[in-house]
């Protein structure tokens, strides 16, 4: 579905991607996961468009992503959950799902996925009138979720999704996203820096260091690897 190979990315005169390459097949979790600043955001936003390549290749389902302008790329099925969610907080939780099915199959699947949003994510029912801003953090991050949901993708892409979050609500929303994801059928790319439950539940998973992929495997390989038990499973 997506393939990157030795994607060489920065910003101006500074590099930060080394010539990485990764894959996620359709239905397939992967996760990314390493320190900070070892260029897990600056992917995403070069799968997004955000931030152009210099050198390498992207490709989606067989399209050159590199020949797609950012805006086209959601309609494609591509869509992406920032790091800090970047809710609009002056809209309503509603509204703000209205804003994520801007893509075509949002807007022609929109009563439909916004049925299942509501399943999935109750408290956005609940909650659908309110401010985005008023809401918690756990809730504004499931509302991240659910207007990246509403645009009908193929691929969800989240950045960080636990960040700032107690450590009882990041479990609620990591368990919503499997859920989620079983049953549409959904793939998704994690970048995330709790690796153990990045590794949990992913069938892949890449270590990312100072712009690198240094390791790579199934979950349960690198779950047992030496060098990811003692640099970030404390183990």
């Amino acid at each position: 579905m997506l393939r990157l190979d030795g994607i060489e990315a920065g910003y101006s005169a500074v590099p930060v991607l080394h010539g990485v390459s990764i894959a996620v097949e359709t239905g397939q979790f992967v996760s990314i996961v390493g320190p900070n600043g070892a260029g897990k955001t600056t992917l995403f936003k070069t799968i997004s468009g955000t931030v152009r390549p210099t050198a390498g290749s992207i490709r989606f389902e067989d399209v050159d992503l590199l020949r797609v302008a950012p805006a086209r790329r959601p309609h494609l099925g591509i869509a992406h959950i920032p790091e800090g969610r970047q809710v609009f907080p002056s809209l309503t939780v509603m509204e703000n799902l209205e804003m994520g099915a801007y893509t075509e199959a949002g807007r022609r699947d929109w009563q439909r996925n916004i049925k299942r949003i509501f399943e999935w994510l109750p408290v956005l029912d609940e909650r659908r009138g309110q401010l985005a801003g008023t809401l918690s953090g756990g809730e504004q991050q499931m509302l991240a979720v659910g207007r990246g949901l509403a645009s009908a993708p193929k691929l969800l892409m989240l950045d960080e999704p636990s960040m700032g979050l107690a450590p009882t609500i990041a479990d609620f929303v990591f368990e919503r996203l499997m859920e989620i994801r079983q049953d549409a059928q959904l793939a998704i790319l994690l970048v995330e820096q709790r690796v153990a439950e990045a590794l949990e539940s992913a069938d892949h998973g890449y270590v990312l260091e100072t712009g690198r992929v240094v390791l790579e495997g199934t979950a349960a390989t690198l779950r047992a690897d030496d060098r990811v038990r003692q640099a970030y499973l404390g183990m």
